[in-house]
């Protein structure tokens, strides 16, 4: 099990792409945190997901834009587990499509304290316990939105852009520390926030109507992403940081 011995904070993950990652690591040995804002009985789910794998994990309640509820989240973690070395800043919302001149300046602030400060506030909080360890990793969960600027997706195409400059920068400071950052950018997924778009934006309400028309016949799913974090967190992956994996299946779908 590659990851044996080595604890992953996932946050967003009681559900949708963020739960394919925790129980992922987890079936790769990795003990872990399962973040969520709200849903306590999605993250129960997780936990209980994942402790039948033989790992353990625990759920940790922490709005991520909150500095106060981050400093309690590491805290509890270290705490429970020893250390963190493997981090997934998964945690997303979507921003509600409209073009910038009719943008609420509220939602501005909401996507992008989400996505973005948010990883900043908990990069910066892990980065004591990860430094004193053998390998550190995180990982960006971005979006292929952040390469095609749709119109009317301002707040969220900045905050991904955000989220992966935060990325390519900790990736040169902390390599002398043995760390590894680095941006998984997945396009349409099979999520709850991936049906949303789809219904929003073609009125379809089965996601699984794009099958045929997508790359390799279906629309991607959550353990594809998983599987391409798990390749970056593993010993076959030693050698790489600073790098943005795009997984949409070549096909340049938004997300």
């Amino acid at each position: 099990m590659s990851l044996a011995g080595r604890v992953a904070l996932v946050t967003g993950s009681g559900r949708g792409i963020g739960r394919a990652i925790a129980l992922a690591l987890a079936e790769d040995g990795a003990d872990v945190a399962v973040n969520y804002r709200s849903d306590a009985e999605s993250a129960a789910e997780t936990v209980a997901a994942i402790q039948a794998l033989g790992r353990r994990a625990i759920p940790v309640q922490a709005s991520v834009d909150s500095v106060e509820d981050d400093e309690r989240m590491v805290d509890h973690i270290i705490d429970e587990f020893g250390h963190i070395d493997l981090l997934v800043n998964n945690a997303g919302i979507a921003s509600r499509g409209r073009f910038v001149a009719d943008t609420d300046p509220a939602e501005m602030l909401r996507v992008l304290s989400t996505h973005a400060l948010g990883a900043h506030h908990i990069s910066r909080l892990v980065l004591p316990s990860m430094r004193s360890q053998p390998r550190g990793d995180i990982i960006m969960i971005s979006s292929v939105a952040a390469t095609s600027y749709a119109p009317g997706g301002a707040p969220y195409t900045m905050a991904k852009a955000a989220l992966e400059a935060l990325a390519f920068t900790l990736a040169k400071e902390e390599r002398a520390h043995g760390i590894r950052v680095n941006v998984v950018a997945p396009g349409l997924v099979d999520t709850e926030m991936g049906r949303r778009l789809v219904k929003a934006v073609t009125g379809k309400d089965d996601i699984r109507a794009l099958d045929a028309h997508s790359p390799f016949g279906r629309v991607c799913r959550p353990e594809d992403i998983a599987d391409t974090v798990r390749f970056l967190v593993s010993p076959r992956a030693e050698y790489l940081t600073g790098q943005k994996v795009t997984v949409d299946g070549g096909g340049g779908n938004v997300g």
